[in-house]
Parts: structure tokens; sequence; C-alpha cells
């Protein structure tokens, strides 16, 4: 009779001392670069069909002989700059240019000094402050034609009720032609502009100062401070940011206006309320000439990228010093 010897079992570590068993790799781990690329991917599409697709048209139209019979036939010779060549040097390029700045300065200045000073009167909790902050967001939730629409009957210069107002009050003696006049066109553009603008600068600009803690405005007090030098030394110290955030969004959005301006003078009379936005789309789709208004369009957004561009380098130097 023999007799079986058991084998020895073959030594084991234990979980809690030796050297820790590698990990496994997980299936899951393997597929995490395609599961963040498919989160992506809708991003991605819908920037190259709606940004990146129309930036290469318009670029492309800019630098070519575009005509109405091109969209039929394709054919559209290439002209390399001769488009922004003739825009440059086109007498009217000077005057549309100064205007654009003249209403984009104006409107961020005004709409940012408005919007703050209002930012701060609703800071304080009053009866019917949330009311009136409600009212004041009606001009930014109109749409941009229904607005020009309203402001166009407003200061008509026979059956407008600006005039008539200030007829009233005997303030003018005749009405005053705002949209008809060569020197109160822009100026009237301007200020609907302003008006569109206040309550997003304002909206903005309350988050900021709600962020703000109490307890610095009350050790300022403490120390002899008055409002004013409590709004300089502690409100616009730490609204900087939000200031920046406001002036870029709003520049952006004012140098493209189009609506208002089209809706109100159609950058008449006699372009003195032309803009680059109203003369582009006036070269492409009132002279035909496509690759002109394709080059002011490119223009632009030129402009567009240099300025974000400042702005976002402005922030990542204010980050540096933050750290």
């Amino acid at each position: 009779m023999t007799s079986t010897q058991a084998l020895p079992a073959p030594p084991t570590q234990s979980r809690r001392g030796g050297r820790p068993r590698p990990p496994r790799r997980s299936r899951t781990g393997l597929g995490r670069p395609w599961v963040a690329l498919g989160f992506l991917l809708p991003t991605i599409l819908y920037v190259v069909a709606f940004f990146g697709y129309p930036i290469y048209y318009n670029l492309s139209m800019s630098l070519r002989d575009f005509t109405v019979r091109s969209f039929y036939t394709g054919e559209a010779p290439f002209v390399g700059l001769d488009n922004y060549t003739a825009v440059i040097s086109d007498p009217v390029f000077g005057q549309t240019v100064l205007n654009t700045v003249l209403f984009t300065v104006g409107s961020l200045f005004f709409q940012f000094v408005i919007g703050l000073a209002l930012a701060v009167f609703f800071r304080h909790n009053f009866p019917l402050s949330g009311l009136l902050r409600s009212l004041l967001l009606l001009p930014w939730l109109l749409p941009l034609v229904v607005s020009g629409a309203l402001w166009k009957w407003i200061l008509a210069q026979d059956y407008g009720v600006l005039n008539q107002t200030l007829e009233g009050l005997a303030l003018v003696s005749s009405p005053v032609p705002w949209l008809t006049s060569t020197e109160w066109a822009l100026i009237s553009v301007t200020l609907v502009n302003v008006w569109i603008g206040i309550p997003f600068n304002m909206v903005i600009l309350y988050g900021g100062l709600q962020a703000i803690p109490e307890s610095l405005y009350e050790a300022a007090f403490l120390d002899g401070a008055g409002p004013w030098q409590a709004f300089r030394n502690v409100t616009l110290p730490l609204l900087r940011p939000v200031i920046a955030v406001v002036l870029m969004l709003g520049l952006v959005y004012t140098i493209k206006v189009f609506d208002v301006i089209m809706v109100l003078t159609g950058g008449g009379p006699a372009q003195a309320s032309e803009t680059l936005t109203t003369w582009s789309y006036a070269l492409s789709f009132d002279e035909f000439a496509f690759g002109q208004g394709a080059a002011v369009g490119n223009l632009l957004i030129v402009v567009a990228l240099v300025f974000a561009l400042i702005y976002l380098r402005s922030v990542r130097r204010s980050m540096k010093e933050e750290q």
C-alpha cells in the first residue's frame, strides 16, 4: 500500500505585507481617450460646420472676383489681394472706420458707466428693487429688430414721441432730424445701442458686486473712508476681473452691431452712420461686390481677434501676478 504525500502549497503573499500586486489593466481604461473624443466630437463638428467653414469660404471669396454668376457657374477668378486693396483705397473706408470707432467707444463708455452706476445702486436692497431690475432687463431681452423699429418710431422727425415731448416742453423750436441728419444720425444709433447694452453691463457687474464681502466695506468705513474712497479702493480693485470681461464682451458685441443701424438709418444719410458691418452688407447685396464685402468682413474678424488676444494676455498676466 502506497502513501501519497501532499505537495506543498505555493507561497502566497499577504495583502498587508510584501510587495503590492500590480494593478490589473481595466478594459474601460483603454477606451477613455475614445470616450473623451466622443464627447468632444459634437462640439468639434458644430465649430467646424458653423464657424470654420463660413470663415474659410469668406476668406476664399475675398481672394476671388465673385459675382452673382459665380453662384450658378462656380467660376470665380483668383485676384489675390485686389479686393482688399480696392476696399482700403475707397474714400468711404476712412469714414466708415471712424464711424465704427466712434460708435464702439461711445457705446462702451456710456454702457459701462451707466451699468456700473445702476449695479451699485441696486446693491442696496430696497422695496421693489427686484421688480425694477427685471424691468431694466427688457431692452436686453427684446429682439434687436424690434428695438430698432421701436426707436425709429420714437425718433421720427415729424411724428416721433421724442420731438413732440421736446417741443411740448419748449426745449426745441423745431423738430430735430435725429435719423435723417448727417450730424445726428451716428449719435442717435449710438444712444439706441447704449440703451440696449446697459442691462447686460448692469447684470454682470451686479453679480461681481455681490461677490465682494460686506466686511471689507465695514473695515474701510471704520478706518475713516468715505463712500467714494471705499468705491475707489475696495470696489474697483476687486471688480477689475469682472470689468475686463464686461468690456471685452461689449467690444466684441458692439463692433459687429448690424441690426440696429440697418433698421434705424441703413448706414445713411450719406454714410454718416455707416460702420464696417453695414458697409460690408452694402457692398455685397447692394453693389453685388461680394469679394469686397467679404474682405471687409475679414477685416472685422481680424480686429476682433486682436482684441481677444489682448484680453487673453491680460488675463494670463493677472493670473501670474495672483500666484
